[in-house]
């Protein structure tokens, strides 16, 4: 406002000058055009003036006005600066919650608390030969993720969650094998099985599976008998004695399917009784048990027979629980 007042009052002053610089008897149309042009020009300069630099007053108002609305250009900087710092906000956002897969490929990831505990608790395995089953393998596996070791207060159950965990990712191998066979026998790639075969290579496939960690297994076994574990033991067995039947071929609806689990199951945990004290080479005394032992499930023709096998496999059970304490009290450990 105080810049449009100053250029009224230059306006009015050229305006006198041009009144002063022609005749007072110029009253003729000719000198009313002359001074109208003058005084167009005079606006046209002022406003030119005006259009290439700010005004140059220091006045108090004039600040205020600048300061409390900025002109356009500064607004649209100032808005591609917000821009351009909500952007890289949001890409560093992106960088932390995102990953590129083995493709190349850019993904979220989202890692579940289930996750985690599964990675730490497979990092640990590898320290289980010098700590055992315990929270010190789960912490030295936390450790080699770069997580603390106070993190094993993730596991409310302890060394049980390891034991389970590493029974799931033994079962899980072995589904993913019978699998694979089945679906090279559907493909002509492989002949097909005779039951026996079948359930006494998936028997021992699985048992291999201990090796490794032979040394320390009948301390996992009592872990697995405290009661709070029972359940899960008992439903990994379930599962894997199930998966073993299905691709056997065996889809019967009848006692018979109650019948030849309860069997395999017996056979499963007697075989693996004997192989924690078994010291021959291969462990090849285990092998040969297991053979004698898979007879039971294939020779079964009967309702007598297969009620007499399905309480001979019951009191194995029952055996191989008794066997289980005595080595848990050190009576019989692998020589």
């Amino acid at each position: 406002m105080a810049a449009l007042l100053r250029g009224l009052r230059a306006g009015r002053a050229l305006r006198g000058i041009g009144g002063a610089l022609v005749a007072p008897t110029a009253t003729s149309p000719r000198c009313r055009s002359l001074s109208r042009g003058f005084h167009c020009a005079a606006l046209r300069l002022q406003d030119e003036s005006k259009s290439d630099k700010p005004p140059s007053s220091s006045s108090t108002n004039y600040h205020e006005h600048y300061q409390a609305h900025p002109t356009d250009q500064d607004t649209t900087a100032a808005s591609q600066g917000d821009s351009a710092d909500y952007l890289a906000a949001d890409e560093a956002f992106k960088t932390n919650t995102s990953y590129q897969d083995q493709s190349g490929e850019q993904g979220e990831e989202y890692e579940t608390e289930e996750q985690l505990q599964a990675r730490i608790l497979s990092a640990s395995l590898e320290f289980v030969q010098e700590h055992g089953w315990s929270m010190e393998a789960i912490a030295a596996g936390a450790e080699t993720l770069g997580l603390s070791s106070a993190s094993t207060g993730m596991f409310n159950n302890g060394a049980g969650d390891l034991v389970l965990h590493f029974i799931a990712q033994c079962n899980l191998q072995l589904t993913e094998i019978l699998a694979e066979q089945h679906k090279q026998v559907q493909l002509g790639q492989a002949e097909p099985k005779h039951t026996s075969d079948l359930l006494r290579d998936a028997v021992e496939t699985r048992l291999r599976m201990y090796i490794p960690y032979i040394q320390t297994w009948p301390q996992a076994m009592s872990i697995l008998l405290l009661p709070h574990n029972i359940p899960d033991s008992l439903k990994h067995l379930s599962n894997m004695v199930d998966d073993i039947w299905y691709y056997a071929g065996d889809r019967s609806t009848d006692m018979n399917w109650y019948t030849k689990r309860a069997v395999l199951t017996g056979i499963y945990n007697t075989t693996e009784l004997v192989m924690v004290q078994d010291s021959s080479e291969d462990f090849q005394d285990t092998w040969n048990f297991l053979d004698n032992r898979i007879q039971d499930v294939v020779n079964m023709a009967s309702t007598a027979k297969q009620v007499q096998s399905t309480g001979e496999a019951v009191v194995q059970g029952l055996m191989g629980a008794a066997v289980t304490l005595k080595n848990l009290t050190g009576l019989n450990q692998r020589r």
